[in-house]
């Protein structure tokens, strides 16, 4: 039997809890108790979360975990030296060590980050890099697994690792029944975006919407302005006034990051070569892709494929 420690440090955030789920479901998809959870605190007792109330929570000892997972919590300080060094004595013994969300801050602060690619949320990974600059902070991905060291960002991330650790201990094939029988549509890997670049262009009128909807559904072809502009029946010059507003873009702006983020989930999804990854997504060729990424995510095409694949193939 696996033995999974979680370490609940106070304002723990509740998706910790939600991750440890993928656990248990893991042992009704085996049939038998393959994994022996536990919610740890350095001193037992109860933990308060960032919901309100307590959790209780058991010491371990001197028991030694084959899994040892810092959870999330909203503290931003600073763990005591009693913490980190109960969280050296726990990690030093056991086979893998990970963390949800902001634990990695805490791992971090152990000294046990030093060198590693490592992840958190999207909005605490400048914060990580500023504060550890000897990490190898991976900005934009679901989880990062570096050797034996693992690490998430927020929210449903944690159950996207922690199913990826079940696949590493079970399989590919329990993994996805886990996800069926907790209802997720797709397992994502730890490479995948953390956020869409779309989600920040939500268009609030309807004919805005309606202009975005066709350019999606049409990336492939030619899109001028005015025929974007067709498609919100509004002048090229009133859909570029209402584009700015909404968003402080141009619309051929617009139109490059619909692209670009095509072209992301490509990268991501399939094996595609970049000059088929390139015509997919409507750019003319790889060289203007290579130039949108860079402007839209700071990073090549090659850059994101690669770190997916080191992701992938960690030892």
């Amino acid at each position: 039997m696996l033995t999974i420690g979680v370490l609940a440090i106070p304002e723990l955030k509740l998706m910790s809890l939600s991750a440890m789920a993928v656990f248990q479901v893991a042992n009704n998809v085996a049939g038998e108790p393959v994994y022996d959870l536990h919610l740890i605190s350095e001193a037992g007792g109860p933990v308060q979360t960032n919901a309100g109330f307590a959790v209780m929570t058991e010491t371990p000892g001197e028991a030694a975990f084959d899994t040892f997972i810092v959870g999330a919590s909203t503290g931003a300080g600073a763990g005591s030296a009693i913490l980190l060094g109960f969280v050296c004595r726990v990690a030093g013994q056991a086979r893998r060590v990970a963390s949800f969300c902001r634990g990695s801050f805490v791992l971090a602060e152990a000294g046990l980050l030093a060198g590693r690619r490592v992840t958190a949320h999207w909005r605490d990974n400048a914060e990580l890099a500023l504060r550890f600059p000897h990490l190898r902070v991976e900005t934009d991905q679901l989880y990062v697994r570096d050797g034996a060291i693992w690490t998430s960002a927020g929210m449903t991330a944690s159950i996207d690792m922690a199913l990826a650790l079940v696949e590493d201990d079970l399989g590919p094939v329990a993994a996805r029944e886990v996800a069926r029988r907790m209802l997720l549509d797709r397992r994502r890997s730890g490479g995948q975006p953390q956020a869409s670049n779309l989600l920040d262009l939500e268009p609030k009128s309807d004919r805005i919407q309606r202009a975005f909807l066709f350019a999606r559904g049409h990336l492939r072809e030619p899109l001028s302005v005015a025929r974007f502009a067709d498609a919100a029946r509004l002048s090229p010059r009133q859909f570029n006034r209402a584009v700015q507003a909404e968003f402080g873009l141009s619309p051929a702006k617009v139109i490059e990051r619909l692209r670009a983020d095509a072209a992301r989930v490509l990268l991501v999804r399939s094996r595609h070569s970049l000059d088929v990854v390139a015509a997919e997504s409507g750019f003319a060729d790889r060289e203007r892709m290579r130039r949108a990424f860079l402007r839209v995510y700071g990073q090549t095409p090659q850059e994101i494929r690669q770190s997916l694949l080191r992701d992938k193939h960690a030892a």
